[in-house]
């Protein structure tokens, strides 16, 4: 697993070095350009991982590059499916990235097919999750996967999911449209590989509406916060973003 996250890591690093040398070599001899260091645009950004902005390169029309950092906190109200449970979280994020951006039609005189592009790249992550669920006094829910019917006091079950301090490859697709010269807005879905978080869940009060299932509810709980920093599904950190660019 660490292995694959390295081959990743070292691709997209190579591939953003080779980006920033392109056309920086002058018939016979290897001069660079220092042009090339000034950012062609920017833009602002919101998104799963925060809001932010990048700073934007046009290599060519094919190959661009984007560095960004998106952070803050982001709150979303039963919305969120974990192991087949539904949270609210509360995002505190922190995240700066490093992309290439391919365009294969960059070159189209078609405006749909020249703003298509695949970013690949990396990322530096430090985000934490709040988990927080409520359910109502004699209500029925699920936790991993198990049947309980909530006690009299409802049952409140909360914790954390953290993706701490590391860096994460990233593989993504994106639109970004032109409306004229200088503005365009962009949308991008892809995920990090950051490997599964760490999680801590917890019954934090109420219960089942016996004894016998109180203990089940909280060993299951347990087991669903296992299942999540353990299972394969859980390894990729899902982004999905939207946002306003400016061109020079």
């Amino acid at each position: 697993m660490k292995s694959l996250k390295l081959a990743i890591v070292t691709t997209a690093l190579t591939c953003s070095g080779l980006a920033m040398a392109d056309s920086a070599v002058v018939q016979g001899n290897s001069v660079f350009d220092g042009k090339q260091l000034i950012p062609s645009g920017v833009r602002a950004e919101v998104g799963t991982t925060g809001y932010g902005g990048a700073l934007l390169w046009d290599v060519n029309p094919y190959v661009g590059l984007a560095l960004g950092y998106n952070g803050g906190d982001i709150s979303w109200s039963d919305d969120v499916k974990v192991n087949g449970s539904k949270y609210d979280i509360d995002m505190d994020n922190n995240n700066v990235y490093l992309n290439v951006e391919v365009r294969p039609w960059g070159a189209s005189s078609n405006t749909f097919a020249k703003s298509l592009y695949v970013a690949t790249g990396v990322g530096y992550t430090d985000n934490d999750y709040d988990l927080d669920r409520r359910v109502d006094a004699n209500r029925n829910f699920t936790v991993n996967n198990t049947d309980f019917k909530a006690g009299a006091n409802g049952a409140h079950i909360n914790g954390k999911m953290k993706y701490k301090n590391d860096i994460s490859p990233y593989i993504g697709l994106g639109i970004a449209p032109k409306f004229n010269k200088n503005w365009g807005v962009f949308g991008e879905i892809g995920a990090y590989y950051t490997g599964n978080p760490q999680v801590a869940l917890n019954l934090e009060s109420g219960g089942a509406n016996t004894a016998t299932d109180t203990a089940l509810l909280e060993n299951e709980i347990r087991n669903e916060a296992n299942k999540i920093s353990t299972k394969s599904r859980y390894e990729w950190m899902p982004v999905g973003k939207v946002g306003v660019s400016f061109n020079w």
